[in-house]
């Protein structure tokens, strides 16, 4: 056999070689890990949501507990009023009235640019009479 064909079949042996060790490695070690992670990732995650849940449940719960009745009369309605007065605004107006109407939006642009750039001032003009 020639020493070029010899080198050849070194180098395909040899690649074989560390090719299936690579794939039995990844098929064996890291697959299998990998897969376990996952699965209790997405236990954890599932988890996480039930226990966010039943906490805030809770503490709403544990917090209108130890309010005193005198906080239901004012805070309570009026906070509702203004919350119920801002949805209908929403409602009816659409975002223009969270957000303004593009005259506005023009107006707040301008006033921007006014302030970060002011005027050339214009050197005074000279006299021409003698």
């Amino acid at each position: 056999m020639p020493d070029w064909a010899l080198l050849i079949t070194q180098f395909l042996i040899t690649a074989a070689a560390v090719l299936l060790v690579l794939w039995g490695f990844w098929a064996l070690v890291v697959r299998p890990y990998l897969d376990r992670k996952v699965a209790e990732l997405i236990a954890a995650s599932e988890e996480i949501e039930p226990r966010v849940a039943r906490g805030v449940k809770a503490g709403v719960a544990e917090t209108l507990r130890e309010l005193p009745e005198s906080a239901w009369d004012g805070t309570v309605k009026e906070s509702t009023r203004q919350f119920l007065k801002f949805g209908s605004g929403l409602f009816e107006n659409g975002l223009s009235s969270f957000l303004g109407n593009a005259a506005d939006l023009e107006h707040k642009r301008q006033q921007r640019r006014s302030t970060a750039s002011p005027a050339p001032e214009t050197p005074p003009k000279q006299s021409t009479e003698n």
